[in-house]
């Protein structure tokens, strides 16, 4: 019984002393260990906080170099667009003045053309004459020259003409001279001016060309009162209209281009009449009638250049073609 009261005294101290190393509290040097390793963490946390903000502002800063140099180029290329903006304004009010001017060459270099087209039918014409007047004659020369010593021989004896005998020249035109009186047929008409047409008509022309716009008119009035029939007096009428308008005097810049239309259905000037009366008209203030007239000259004279002329006018006024209805 002592001997198992011992047992139990020496297992209380032995469990008692276990019990103690147990809860007995951390040394000195372990903690001291631990609040370093935790104070080394806390610094590294830190100096990453310092480095991240560092970058952010170093991003920050560049970030705002690229916006202010962007801002730069912005304002340099609104600049560069303004200036750009005048030069195309000039360009185009330039080339509008130019493009006039060329509009205006053209046309003379068109009529002259035409005038040169009509001189040369002309002289076709009066050729085929000339060469059947020579057959003829040649022909009947074969067929009836007398012998010689009979009568006729050295002159020309009565009746010979209904031989085929041609007639002596007496008196040959001087080299160089034109046809006489009835030549062709045609003898001039008494009252003509000294001029003739085609001289009025070239001289009124470059006077136009020229800008001399009194003159010409007078010029231009004076081949139409004179050669009313002509093939070139169209011409002539439109170009009044041209000098009208040309002037700003679209009222009868309008009534002389509605006598091309009138007055010359033939005319080569048609197309180019209603073309202008529609733009003397959108002038004035008319624009119901100048649109109406730039949709005639796409009617009557598609693939013309007028009617490109008009078709690009009335895109520009946002007055398009109406659809045609489609047929049931």
């Amino acid at each position: 019984m002592r001997k198992h009261w011992l047992v139990v005294a020496v297992s209380s101290m032995f469990f008692g002393a276990l019990g103690g190393v147990i809860l007995s509290p951390t040394p000195a040097n372990a903690v001291s260990r631990e609040i370093v390793e935790l104070q080394q963490q806390v610094s590294q946390v830190l100096q990453q906080q310092q480095d991240l903000r560092s970058a952010l502002d170093t991003n920050s800063a560049t970030l705002k170099t690229l916006v202010q140099q962007s801002l730069d180029s912005v304002n340099q290329l609104n600049s560069q667009m303004g200036s750009m903006q005048k030069i195309v304004q000039e360009v185009q009010a330039n080339t509008g003045s130019s493009i006039s001017s060329v509009t205006q060459t053209t046309q003379g270099l068109s009529d002259n053309l035409q005038d040169v087209q009509a001189r040369v039918g002309k002289l076709s014409q009066q050729m085929s004459d000339i060469q059947g007047l020579l057959q003829s004659i040649d022909a009947k020369v074969s067929g009836g020259v007398p012998a010689s010593g009979a009568p006729g021989a050295s002159g020309t004896a009565p009746g010979a003409y209904n031989q085929g005998v041609a007639p002596p020249i007496s008196n040959p035109p001087a080299a160089g001279a034109g046809p006489g009186p009835g030549a062709f047929n045609s003898p001039p008409p008494a009252g003509l001016p000294p001029v003739s047409a085609d001289t009025l008509y070239q001289n009124a022309l470059r006077d136009f060309t020229a800008g001399h716009y009194d003159l010409s008119r007078q010029e231009f009035s004076d081949y139409i009162k004179n050669f009313p029939s002509n093939d070139l007096a169209s011409n002539a009428q439109f170009y009044l209209g041209e000098i009208f308008f040309a002037q700003n005097d679209f009222k009868n810049a309008i009534t002389s281009y509605e006598t091309v239309l009138t007055d010359y259905p033939h005319s080569f000037k048609l197309a180019s009449a209603l073309y202008q009366k529609a733009m003397s008209e959108l002038e004035l203030g008319l624009k119901a009638s100048g649109i109406r007239d730039l949709r005639e000259v796409e009617r009557r004279f598609p693939g013309s250049d007028e009617s490109r002329r008009s078709q690009a006018k009335l895109r520009e006024m946002g007055a398009t073609a109406p659809r045609t209805p489609a047929a049931h």
